[in-house]
């Protein structure tokens, strides 16, 4: 369960976009926190992923 925190701040999990499409077994997921107020939309980062051993895209999940 996400913790609660107060304010624009908000919990969000980052999954990895590439895992998906390779067959390899396991995801790659970080959590992480943004601010509300200033990004509303959804998140886009660049994360190291250990399974396939390279840095990839990880989008922001419901």
């Amino acid at each position: 369960m996400a913790k609660k925190t107060k304010g624009n701040r908000i919990q969000v999990i980052l999954e990895c976009t590439e895992h998906k499409t390779s067959g390899v077994a396991g995801t790659s997921r970080y959590v992480t926190t943004k601010n509300r107020k200033n990004t509303p939309e959804r998140m886009e980062l660049k994360k190291y992923n250990p399974i396939l051993r390279k840095y990839t895209i990880h989008k922001e999940i419901k």
